[in-house]
This record gives C-alpha cells, structure tokens and sequence, in this order.
C-alpha cells in the first residue's frame, strides 16, 4: 500500500496499474463508519471524560446554530487543535447532541496503532499521509474522496486548520490545502453554498502540558502506540479541571467569496480535473484561514490560571499571595476590557479562586509562608547536575507559558503598541506605527497576525488603551497618560520572552555561525548556545530554549532577508541582524 503513485501516466502506466493503485490508495485512506463501534467508543470515552474532567461545558445556541446549518448544506469543522482529546470530544459531543457523526481527517501516526486505528476508522476517522510530496495521484484521490463526502452531504466533514496539535498552545500558522479542498466544489458551482463552522476547545489543564514543554526542549515525540496509550492510563487519576467547547457561528463560504473569487475561471477546464488554485485564490484562502483562526482565538473560554501563569512568569523570584491577589483581579479587569472571554467564577472572593487555582496547578508551584513561586516539585530526588536542573526549570517554565500563551490574542495588539512606543523614541505617530509595523511583521510566524491588517491592528490597539485611559491618541501624536505606565510595562513585559528568544538566535548567528549551516544542526546547536546563556548567568528567559520560538525566529529571519536559505543550509546576513 506504500508503493509509490508518482507521475504513472507520465512513466507509461496502464490505466488498469493506476486504477489499481487508487485502490489501493483508497483503502488505505477511507473511513469505515460503524455505529456499534461508535456506540463502543462514546460508552468508554464516557467513563473516562468522567474521570478526566471536573465537567465539560458547551455553549448550547452554538449547538443549535449548527443542528440547523447542516439541514442547510454541507458543514465543515474546524476545530482548535491543543490535545488528542479534541477530536474524541468532537464526536463524543456530536453523539450525545443527536448530530451527524463527523468524517475526521487524521495522521497516519494513529493507523499503525493497534487495534486503536481500526477502531477511529469505524468510528469516522479517514488516514492521510503528513506529506504527499510529489505523489499526484495520491492527491487527486484524497481531494476526490473528502470532495465526494461534501458534496454527498450525509457527514460533517472535520479537519484542523494548524494542522496539527500547538505544543506551545498559541494558534499555529494555518495550513490552507484542505481549505481549498472543501471549497473548491462551491467554486466549480457543483454545491450552492458550504458551512464553515469555527470550533474553540480550551482545558483548565492540558494533558499533555509536560510532553510538550518536553518536546519543545528536544525530547522526541513518543511514537503513537496501543502500548503507549495503555501506559498513560495513570492520566485517570489526575484532576484536568474544565474542558470548554465552543461552537462559533457557521460561515458561509458564499458569503466568505462575495466580490473575492471570480467563479467563472473554473468553468474553463472540466470539473473532475484537480486544479491548483491562482494567485488570487490562494491570497483569498490564506486570508480565510487567517480570520478562521482567529474566531477560534477570540471565542477560547478562559480560566483565571492563565492570568495567573502569565503574572507569575512575569515575576520568576515569587510574589506574595495579596500581591498575587491584588494584580490578578486587576489583570481580570484589563482581560475582559480587552474583549477576554474569561470564565470568573461569580460570588467567590478573588483569594478563594486564586487558592483553587493554585490547587489545581500545584505540580508547576512551590507555595511557602504565603509566597508562591514556579518551582520544580516532581524532579527526581537525586542530585542533578547543572545542565539538569536548567533543563527540568524551563520544563515548569514552558508548561506554566503554555497557560499565559492562551491569552496572549487578547494582549497582542496593544502589546505591541507598548513596544513600539518604547522602541520608537519618539510621540509621533507616524514613528511608532512604523515601530509596530516592524514588530508585526517580525512576529507574525509566532502570532495570528492577519495578512494585510496592520493599520487595523494599529487603530485597535490605540482604541483598547484610550479607552482604559492608558494614552491619548492626537492627530500626529501618541501620548501616555499619567496614570498609564503600569498598563504599558505590563504590556511590554508580556512579549519580553519573545524578544529576548529572538535576540538569542540573532546573537547565535552573530557570534557562532562563521559557516553555512543546516536545517537539522540549527535547533540543537541555537539550544546549547542558550543553554551556555543561562548557566553563565547571562539568560534568565527559559523560553529562550524552546524550539518552536527558535524556529519562528529563524523564519522571521529569511523573511526580513538576514538569512538566506541555499539548499538545506543558511547563510547570515549580518548587517540584516541588528535587533
């Protein structure tokens, strides 16, 4: 079934050795829904969401919004992507509420699981390759399957924008092949219309939180296996807290096209032949995905840990608990004057939902004598090393930034209009719009920037912070009000880790790199250098070490041309690394 498909009418194939092939290929791919396996899985995931979670909530108009969308026509999910729990809970979800059971696109990693990915085949999982490199026939089979189940209407069809699962729990880059895939038979005029319909999923705690800050500093990803998954029983015991689902409105990819796409270039060439899209319909997908993703981020359901993560992270000695108390229900005020979608719990006193909190988290924290501080309490008991105890921090550090990156859509804006105010040395405004244009652009691998906003983005971030008095906003002038100095450190502090991250890398590139140098020699090599950083005492930013920062920064780096890639290996601009 992994013989390669590439180019077989190209090298002379029979159309009996390619039909064959698509077979193949086909049943490798397709779902086998059986609803007395469903019926199995929803009576064990039951049991074991039971045990998982405190409770489960679900915004219940979304669920009607979306019982009378796929009466209309056919609906895709797009679902959040932070746990292996999000697609389980999308069907389990789907089951109960007496809706169609999702198709669900899935990795190849599950089907070479055992017993396990026969059971999310027959439960409405299809198998897709992570890559299909140049393998045209592979893609035109799958984009025919998935476009055949649209236009059949009988299953919501469900995929994850990102991609795959966030290991830092921000939004990731959208991926925009699949997008194209289910709209394409809406621009061929084969279907009236198509139902996106933007899911957020959000977790008090995240299980795989240590896996990932693991991942992060190196650690291989364990490789999906029955074995492996009976091994993580012991998750059973623990207390996840809430799980939310959000479903956002449904949105029409009529609608979404209005005055976008010119529909009669598709009528030129035969509708079976797979197309790749134009340059302009390829700007219109990215710029979909883009504000799909961000009705994701901007409906997440909060918890007060995270604004306590991110107080915490901004204070590594410690703080006391009335301190702690104090800033977190001022930070809770600025949150949701900034649109924050924060789940509060009403009539308890700001002490008594911080020590819940607290509870909850109290393996990533040492609490003593009413100071509480981020602190390793589960590393093993034997001395460690240096190298060691840097390396199991940054795991409580990368763990406890995965909570503070899940509200960092909502500080983003005005965050980087802080910045650029510091940066730009200078009141007038056409100076710091230039500071924040260098920002955003800089940052938009590592952020959910929308692609040609940045005015926007601009004009929002000066009304979020005139409108809590922070700075006033004249013709040709920004100017920060009396009162706004504390709003404005709090706002740099937040984006801090990440310019320090980037500094780290343009400095690797500055100081060690005398060579071209590889992808795969990059990630260790930027680690190790900041590794020597903080044992020196010169770093004291753990996220420094994270590899998807370092990555981004990289890619920030080709972008604005300080680095260019040739090959497999890049070369330093220097002159393009002055941060």
């Amino acid at each position: 079934k992994q013989r390669d498909s590439r180019n077989h009418k190209q090298s002379g194939d029979s159309t009996e050795c390619v039909a064959e092939e698509a077979s193949l290929i086909l049943d490798e791919m397709a779902h086998r829904l059986q609803l007395s396996t469903v019926r199995f899985f929803v009576f064990t995931l039951s049991k074991a969401f039971k045990r998982l979670f405190r409770s489960v909530c679900v915004n219940e108009e979304g669920i009607q919004r979306l019982q009378q969308a796929v009466q209309e026509h056919p609906v895709v999910l797009l679902p959040s992507h932070r746990s292996y729990m999000d697609f389980l809970m999308m069907s389990y979800l789907l089951y109960m509420y007496d809706l169609p059971l999702p198709v669900i696109a899935a990795g190849m990693d599950f089907m070479s699981m055992k017993f396990v990915g026969e059971m999310l085949r027959m439960s409405g999982a299809f198998f897709i390759r992570r890559s299909f490199g140049g393998d045209k026939l592979y893609w035109a089979v799958f984009s025919e399957y998935v476009k055949t189940m649209l236009r059949n209407g009988y299953a919501p069809i469900e995929f994850f924008l990102e991609g795959t699962r966030s290991r830092t729990c921000k939004s990731l880059t959208p991926k925009t092949g699949l997008l194209n895939i289910v709209m394409e038979p809406f621009f061929k005029g084969e279907l009236f219309d198509v139902n996106l319909v933007p899911v957020s999923i959000s977790y008090e705690r995240i299980l795989e939180e240590s896996l990932y800050a693991r991942e992060l500093l190196g650690i291989p990803k364990p490789k999906e296996s029955t074995s492996g998954l009976l091994k993580a029983r012991r998750v059973l015991s623990e207390d996840y807290g809430s799980m939310y689902v959000y479903f956002g409105h449904p949105v029409s990819v009529r609608s979404l096209t209005e005055g976008k796409i010119t529909r009669s270039q598709y009528n030129l060439l035969p509708r079976c032949i797979p197309q790749k899209p134009s340059a302009d319909t390829h700007e219109f997908l990215n710029d979909a995905a883009f504000r799909l993703v961000r009705i994701q981020e901007e409906n997440m359901v909060l918890k007060p840990w995270v604004l306590i993560a991110t107080l915490l992270l901004q204070n590594p000695d410690g703080m006391d608990l009335s301190s702690l108390a104090e800033q977190t229900d001022w930070l809770r005020h600025l949150a949701l004057a900034f649109g924050a979608y924060l789940d509060w719990p009403d009539h308890e006193a700001c002490s008594e939902v911080i020590s819940c909190s607290l509870a909850l988290h109290r393996h990533l924290l040492s609490v003593s004598a009413g100071h509480v501080q981020l602190s390793v309490t589960d590393a093993p008991q034997v001395e460690s090393t240096p190298e060691e105890a840097v390396f199991h921090q940054a795991v409580v550090v990368l763990s406890c930034a995965s909570y503070r990156n899940q509200i960092l859509h909502v500080f983003l804006r005005p965050a980087l209009l802080a910045v650029a105010m510091q940066s730009a040395n200078s009141n007038r405004k056409d100076d710091v719009y230039n500071c924040f244009n260098f920002l955003r652009n800089m940052f938009s691998n590592e952020f959910i920037l929308c692609p040609g906003d940045s005015v926007q983005d601009f004009e929002e971030a000066c009304y979020l912070l005139m409108k809590r008095g922070v700075l006033q906003v004249l013709e040709h002038e920004i100017v920060m009000s009396a009162s706004g100095h504390s709003t404005l450190a709090f706002l740099s502090s937040v984006l801090d880790p990440f310019l320090q991250g980037y500094q780290v890398v343009s400095r690797y590139l500055c100081e060690e790199t005398n060579e071209n140098l590889t992808e795969k020699e990059f990630i260790p090599a930027v680690r190790n250098f900041a590794l020597k950083l903080i044992l020196a005492g010169r770093l004291k930013c753990y996220e420094a070490l994270s590899s998807d920062l370092q990555k981004n920064a990289l890619a920030a780096f080709l972008r604005l041309k300080a680095v260019r890639k040739v090959k497999v290996t890049y070369q330093v601009n220097f002159e393009g690394l002055v941060l």
